[in-house]
């Protein structure tokens, strides 16, 4: 719909084939160029349809309706489309019992299906007693619909999640986060079910109580969980994608939930993420990346060799985007002590990651010629599965969390990560101690 909005505004007409399912999808995306009333056409063409027959006979079946759209005069409404969201809503907007609220939030489309945190005056005042920039600071304008990401909305968001004070941080680095990702509305709205991954690093993961070990993106952790809840709810409310209407994956994805850990600093013989990618090492960051996989296996060794002929040998083949490494520190132990460090971890995985051109006759397929791994690859490409290219230069990552065992796991999809330092407010200290008891006490059977 972007490139019909460039179109038009240039004074030429458009028609644009819209898939039957994606049109709230689409007129979402006209209405975020500022033209709601764009026309488009709906065809029967599932997205990313590569059957030839398939696709010409659905385009020929609209043929006639592409000339009408193209030559009915404009009505009122598309002369002048009017406003459809008032500039400036009310602050109270409701009053009831938790139940209530949490119903009438949900029917208004605000939760993630989940019950929320109620946010009222009270409750965002205390929020936002964790950073020192004004509530109507605008962090970020976000896509897909340009959301005013305000520091107030921030800590709507936080509240009704269920963050402490001291997450507020966090969330504004990560909000820059999300808006320094080219590609962030695309993985969102993509029928590819991508969930943003958030790594943190740096002396905040401790003041928060951010899990690194055991179950580090499981439940669990308040941290972990009530803060990349806050970015999802970000996501819909603030970015404007909400499920069947901006947001189209196909099967969905649990992660979009709440799925964050920090990376086990102490326990790692590498230097930490958000070093490697140029901040110090007393800084503190996050990072965003958006794998639509997630995968877990027992190693074939555990020594050097059978770790990394694992991750050889289980890659998805032919696949595009970030791989991930997700290396416990026991593995990530061996892999240092055989003198493997991320860089050369890296090389490996690039280098024998590889597709054979036979690919379809090893798979007992019919062969029309040499596998074809996407027009992404670009002409005259090597069969590696990472090739090199100006959209991903970088995309294998090697990430070490979790607790001491000899499961390891991968993540794949998405483009390359974007780290961002988080920026402390006067009086940290003070504020991370008041809340940094506020830990599960399991009872002991």
């Amino acid at each position: 719909m972007y490139d019909a909005i460039f179109i038009e505004e240039r004074g030429l007409p458009t028609a644009t084939f819209v898939f039957e399912h994606f049109l709230n999808d689409a007129m979402s995306a006209a209405s975020s160029r500022g033209m709601p009333v764009v026309r488009v056409v709906p065809e029967t063409v599932v997205s990313e349809c590569t059957e030839k027959d398939v696709i010409e006979a659905a385009v020929k079946a609209v043929a006639g309706d592409v000339f009408a759209s193209l030559t009915r005069p404009l009505t009122a409404e598309e002369k002048s489309p009017k406003p459809r969201e008032p500039e400036n809503p009310p602050r109270l907007v409701f009053k009831g019992s938790l139940s209530e609220v949490n119903r009438f939030f949900y029917r208004r489309g605000w939760t993630d299906g989940l019950p929320v945190i109620p946010p009222t005056e009270a409750a965002v005042v205390e929020m936002l007693t964790g950073t020192d920039l004004p509530p109507d600071h605008i962090v970020e304008r976000l896509e897909p619909r340009l959301g005013k990401a305000t520091v107030e909305r921030i800590a709507v968001n936080a509240v009704m999640a269920g963050c402490l004070p001291t997450a507020l941080p966090l969330l504004v680095a990560g909000v820059k986060a999300l808006a320094d990702n080219p590609a962030c509305g695309m993985m969102a709205a993509s029928t590819g079910s991508f969930a943003p991954f958030w790594l943190v690093n740096g002396p905040i993961a401790r003041d928060l109580n951010i899990n690194s070990s055991y179950g580090a993106t499981s439940p669990g952790s308040i941290a972990n969980a009530a803060i990349a809840r806050a970015l999802g709810l970000i996501t819909k409310n603030v970015r404007g994608i909400r499920r069947q209407v901006e947001d189209m994956g196909v099967l969905g994805n649990p992660g979009k939930y709440a799925w964050l850990a920090a990376e086990d600093e102490v326990n790692s013989p590498w230097e930490p993420l958000h070093v490697e990618r140029g901040l110090k090492p007393d800084d503190s960051a996050i990072t965003l990346t958006f794998p639509q996989s997630y995968q877990q296996m027992m190693p074939f060794g555990t020594d050097a060799r059978g770790i990394l002929a694992t991750v050889v040998g289980s890659i998805t083949p032919a696949r595009h985007g970030l791989f991930a490494l997700l290396l416990t520190p026991a593995h990530a132990a061996t892999l240092a002590k055989g003198g493997w460090d991320k860089k050369a971890i890296k090389e490996y995985i690039v280098k024998n990651a590889i597709v054979p051109d036979d690919y379809y006759q090893r798979l007992g397929l019919p062969e029309e010629g040499p596998f074809d791994r996407g027009n992404f690859m670009g002409p005259g490409v090597t069969p590696e599965i990472f090739p090199p290219s100006p959209r991903n230069p970088d995309p294998v990552q090697v990430y070490v969390f979790g607790g001491f065992g000899s499961w390891m796991g991968f993540m794949q999809g998405g483009p390359p990560p974007v780290t961002r330092k988080v920026e402390l407010p006067a009086g940290w200290e003070k504020l991370a101690t008041k809340y940094k008891g506020v830990v599960p006490t399991y009872v002991r059977y």
